[in-house]
């Protein structure tokens, strides 16, 4: 069985979905990195691709956010290439200062990517690993705040996918806060020095990976093909783009019945067989004249001798 997206709003979205998907497999593949101890090599790993594979999962969710609060309210929000586009360059800051601080940092610093089991160095790398991270938790909060007003309007069909972004960045937040505290003092006070700083950004990695995929993707493609746009010009009529003259404006058209209220459609896919459909144009009403005689004229037998009398010519 083939599943189309026929609203043409969800289908704006197709691109940033898919891009949010390749980052969080991205955030899985990462998770190897940290089961491997700190080397040389997987230490510039850990710096790019942490904050570059989170930036490009927050950016999609920012952009996603940002068209729902216009979609909530009616409008038609932002255009699919418009929203890949922004979704690029906020991710492109990030992959920026990633590159600076590896190459300056990193390569051509005081601070080679080989770290021994000195506890004074390791705090540095952690302190560095969160300073890197800062341009991310900015993506957060933003996308939180967003989310929020996602929730307010009149659409309500919309606001299910709202729910579903400010559901995934709460648990995203909690989950940040939690490693954040835990690789900066939270192991020292345990009295496990650094020894749990990896299998702590291994957990953060997978669990964050899991609510990504759990709270908004599979929600995401359930409702794909499911809810109906609340405005039908989203999908662009072509007969909105014709002159005034051109259009026809009565009369009876190719489409015979109206879509039904969105927001009572929108949560089953399809309208409700109980409400009766409304006519979109009808022809205008006439009073038909008694006086005219509109029956159908039936066959009668003809007299043949007269008619042979004044129609066939006389012998």
């Amino acid at each position: 069985m083939t599943l189309r997206v026929t609203d043409c709003a969800k289908r704006a979205l197709i691109p940033i979905q898919l891009l949010f998907l390749l980052g969080t497999l991205g955030i899985f593949g990462l998770t190897f990195a940290f089961i491997v101890r700190l080397t040389a090599q997987t230490c510039p790993t850990r710096f790019f691709l942490f904050g570059v594979l989170f930036a490009l999962c927050f950016a999609c969710l920012l952009v996603h956010a940002c068209k729902l609060v216009r979609l909530v309210r009616g409008g038609l929000g932002i255009s699919g290439w418009w929203m890949l586009l922004i979704v690029i360059i906020l991710w492109l800051v990030q992959c920026v200062i990633a590159i600076l601080y590896v190459v300056l940092v990193i390569v051509k610093g005081n601070k080679p990517c080989v770290y021994t089991a000195d506890a004074g160095t390791l705090d540095d790398y952690n302190k560095d690993f969160v300073m890197v991270l800062i341009y991310v938790m900015a993506l957060m909060a933003v996308t939180f705040l967003i989310s929020l007003f996602t929730l307010c309007g009149s659409t309500s069909c919309w606001k299910r996918h709202g729910t579903h972004i400010y559901v995934t960045m709460f648990f995203s937040i909690a989950i940040w806060v939690v490693w954040i505290v835990m690789l900066l003092t939270g192991n020292q006070s345990l009295g496990h020095q650094h020894t749990w700083d990896d299998p702590t950004l291994g957990i953060a990695l997978v669990a964050n990976g899991w609510v990504f995929l759990i709270l908004y993707i599979i929600p995401e493609m359930c409702l794909m093909t499911r809810c109906v746009s609340a405005t039908p010009k989203s999908c662009g009529q072509s007969g909105q783009n014709q002159p005034r003259l051109l259009r026809q404006s009565y009369g009876v058209e190719n489409r015979v019945f109206a879509q039904d209220d969105a927001n009572q459609g929108c949560d089953s896919g399809r309208s409700s067989p109980s409400s009766p459909p409304r006519f979109v144009d009808t022809l205008p009403m006439k009073e038909f004249d008694t006086s005219k005689e509109f029956s159908i004229p039936r066959p009668q037998q003809r007299d043949w001798a007269q008619y042979r009398t004044h129609h066939l010519p006389q012998q």
